[in-house]
């Protein structure tokens, strides 16, 4: 089986990092195609030894990306087109279909109640998104909380496959050793009481908040780990509070790193060198950095994530769903910190997102294309 996976761009982002763990671990031949941005994702998937190939497209309306691609796909002689995030979606699918490929997956990473790919929603992404799905074979979701939101704008549930994020839970598992190296590195006190959070520095994740909740709490330490256009935002934030010698932004973390000797900790170090991990965004698709933070053994603070809210209460005892504003947040934090540190083993909750799950049903989903239904 030969797969092309088209995605719309390859900076460091969660789908593109997930595309990136998927495609270890998928046994087929594939190949990628990234219509912009071909960044540090890019770099790490052709290390890992998957082709990437940039379309080189210039914008949203840039229709002479069109044939470019389909030319790829026609000349790769590709069994499946998979396509990833919204500009992708609607791009491959009609191109799929230019090309006579007869199978197109498509998935869904970031369907919010609001949103899609942190932009608001409205009727005319919703036409566009329904009129293109109806190319396609089938559409994953990655949570059962994006097929219900899919259902409702209305493609057909039989079209519906949940294919869950993934991580590679054993690297994730806590390290002390890591722990102590990466608080000396980042000039974190061994007894400073660390609040964490990972994600793109963007106004929906609700960086600010933590910010200012973290600043209220004499002596804690804010180590956020992301990159992204409200960093400025955020710093300054730290600094109207007093607290910007407590407030550590790391930039943006590539995970699974490219190879050995990288400047920055991995993901697992940075997550050993917390104490409590928090996600103050209202609004997610599956909260994939909740469940790093869970496999680490961390105590979890969250305002949204399908990811817990979709399994049994006790498959992540760790948990705890809290308000999102900044008192509430304090309040939260306070607790944690007067429970003391300590560490919890991994949950169901990581076991059941282990990446080599979600591949298998991935193949499951490629070798049963024949007989999904088909749009009328």
């Amino acid at each position: 089986m030969k797969v092309l996976h088209v995605i719309t761009g390859l900076g460091i982002g969660g789908a593109e990092q997930q595309l990136r763990l998927m495609l270890r671990h998928l046994p087929v031949r594939s190949e990628v195609v990234t219509l912009t941005a071909p960044g540090p994702v890019a770099r790490g998937i052709e290390a890992d030894g998957t082709p990437v190939t940039h379309l080189g497209m210039a914008g949203n309306r840039d229709l002479k990306a069109l044939p470019r691609l389909v030319r790829v796909i026609r000349q790769g002689r590709y069994d499946v087109v998979h396509t990833h995030l919204y500009r992708a979606c609607v791009y491959g699918r009609i191109a799929a279909r230019a090309a006579g490929v007869r199978h197109v997956v498509a998935t869904e990473h970031s369907l919010g109640d609001r949103q899609i790919e942190g932009r608001p929603l409205n009727a005319g992404t919703r036409g566009l998104y329904l009129a293109t799905e109806r190319l396609g074979s089938a559409t994953v979701a990655v949570s059962d909380s994006v097929a219900r939101r899919l259902e409702t704008w209305g493609v057909r549930p039989g079209r519906i496959r949940v294919v869950p994020n993934g991580i590679e839970r054993a690297r994730f598992g806590y390290d002390e050793a890591a722990r102590r190296a990466t608080r000396d590195r980042l000039g974190l006190p061994d007894d400073a009481f660390v609040v964490g959070g990972v994600g793109r520095l963007a106004p929906g994740k609700r960086f600010d908040r933590l910010v200012r909740a973290v600043a209220a709490l004499p002596d804690a330490r804010l180590l956020l780990v992301g990159d992204g256009e409200q960093r400025a935002e955020l710093e300054a934030v730290a600094r109207s509070c007093r607290a910007a010698d407590r407030v550590l932004l790391t930039g943006a973390c590539e995970d699974p790193p490219r190879g050995p000797g990288l400047e920055q900790p991995s993901l697992p170090a940075l997550l050993s060198a917390m104490d409590v991990f928090v996600s103050a965004s209202p609004d997610e698709a599956f909260g994939l950095a909740v469940v790093e933070a869970l496999a680490a053994g961390l105590p979890v603070l969250y305002v949204a994530c399908p990811a817990v809210e979709d399994l049994p209460p006790d498959a992540a005892p760790g948990a705890r769903r809290i308000g999102g504003s900044v008192p509430e947040l304090i309040s939260a934090l306070l607790a944690l910190r007067e429970a003391g540190p300590g560490r919890l083993p991994q949950p169901a909750a990581a076991h059941r997102y282990d990446i080599a799950h979600s591949a298998r049903r991935l193949m499951s989903l490629y070798a049963s294309l024949p007989s999904l239904p088909r749009s009328e």
